[in-house]
């Protein structure tokens, strides 16, 4: 732990994700009266401050992905000469999928004082207009780009009882949504948002087959999903034999409706597998 001197430390702040008027008034006088300014894109910032009619009297630095590392022992040292560093992403939270965790980390173990101004976040706000059970819920970032890792992804959450927020791309959404129904089968819950406090706000709320249908024609803006969680078992396998049977007598294979079934009742899929061959040998 090194000294440092009075009134240095580092400002987290919330930017609003697309209506000005989320703007705090706390964000307001942060942006006018840091020393330094670390934005994730010095245009956008300047361009926020502008809308908000707030000068920027500070030295504005990038905070970007690839220059986060290098930029930290100069922010660092600005901190512990009593300056105070803002640190500012392009929309909502940063540290949330955006630069900011090494920074807080590095702060941390430096024993710098570190405070945060709250505001708006893109998983909250999907959260609250989800129409979803979100009393528990997780967040996993991004969804893998790939769609091998991506089902193996949706496999951990085919028991997963909180719901789950996750960010994806527009052009990535129809086969991250046709891969979700594919493992956690088509009638679990989930709500797309789209666009969140912007002009064309969307939020297209169903079961993922319904969406992974809607989402073929294509979608536009940032987008958050939220999944429901799963429901817990409410029968035993042996009970859900006829369940899977029925799926497999309308041309699903076995394996494909038995991932089926678990998805919407939380049964293991090999022990629906297992019961289903043990039903059939004892005709």
């Amino acid at each position: 732990m090194s000294a440092q001197a009075a009134g240095g430390r580092l400002v987290l702040a919330a930017t609003p994700m697309g209506d000005i008027g989320d703007a705090s008034q706390r964000l307001r006088d942060a942006l006018a009266t840091a020393e330094i300014v670390a934005a994730e894109d010095t245009r956008r910032t300047r361009s926020l401050a502008k809308a908000m009619d707030v000068e920027i009297t500070g030295r504005v630095v990038s905070f970007y992905d690839h220059v986060e590392t290098a930029r930290i022992p100069m922010l660092l040292e600005e901190i512990g000469s009593g300056h105070t560093v803002l640190l500012v992403t392009d929309a909502g939270m940063p540290s949330v999928s955006d630069p900011g965790y090494r920074m807080v980390a590095a702060c941390v173990e430096r024993g710098l004082p570190i405070t945060c101004l709250p505001g708006p976040s893109a998983v909250t706000t999907a959260l609250a207009l989800s129409g979803l059970p979100v009393e528990r819920f997780c967040f996993d970032g991004f969804a893998p780009r790939k769609s091998g890792q991506r089902k193996e992804w949706f496999r951990t959450l085919t028991g997963e009882s909180r719901a789950c927020v996750f960010f994806e791309a527009p052009h990535r959404l129809a086969d991250c949504l046709a891969d979700a129904v594919e493992v956690l089968g088509p009638s679990r819950r989930a709500a797309v948002c789209r666009e969140l406090t912007k002009t064309y706000e969307e939020v297209v709320r169903g079961t993922l087959a319904e969406l992974a249908a809607w989402a073929i024609e294509g979608a536009r803006g940032e987008i958050t999903v939220v999944l429901e969680g799963a429901q817990p078992v409410s029968a035993e396998p042996a009970d859900l034999v006829d369940q899977v049977e029925s799926l497999i007598a309308s041309g699903l294979r076995l394996k494909d409706a038995c991932v089926e079934v678990s998805a919407a009742t939380g049964a293991s899929r090999r022990e629906l597998y297992d019961a289903v061959l043990a039903a059939r040998a004892a005709e």
